[in-house]
């Protein structure tokens, strides 16, 4: 049988990136990712849902998404998810769910410093905006 481990989302950053370096000076960097749901329920009533994950960036993407995304920043992940076990002090067994960035890609604007992203980790070409709408006149 065929696995696969894929998860794509879209989303805002929570909180501004804080990068560290593991005891082997590997760069490391845990992102929180807020993807937001829109639907209609079966009153024809819209709602709106938000899913919060944790995102993990390792070498030299933790750098990169250090460098340029903050707080509310749209980003691209692409990656994995993998389970985090651990004991916590008082004993108890605990567990979470992140996904780790295989790639990202930023959604705004391209990094305003000349240095060069990764693959995967560049801003695609800005997307055209719409036309202002001509003002009313009355």
């Amino acid at each position: 049988m065929a696995n696969l481990n894929k998860v794509m989302l879209i989303g805002r950053l929570t909180r501004d990136p804080e990068l560290r370096k593991t005891q082997g000076g590997t760069a490391v960097t845990e992102l929180g990712l807020a993807v937001n749901r829109e639907f209609t329920t079966a009153d024809n009533t819209r709602k709106k849902e938000t899913c919060f994950v944790d995102v993990v960036m390792w070498a030299r993407r933790a750098e990169v998404a250090c460098q340029y995304l903050k707080k509310g920043s749209p980003i691209f992940v692409e990656g994995r998810l993998e389970l985090d076990q651990w004991t916590a002090p008082d004993g108890s067994k605990r567990s979470r769910l992140r996904v780790v960035a295989d790639q990202f890609q930023f959604l705004d604007k391209a990094p305003s410093s000349g240095e060069n992203a990764e693959p995967g980790e560049q801003a695609p070409d800005p997307a055209p905006q719409p036309e202002a709408e001509p003002a009313a006149t009355s």
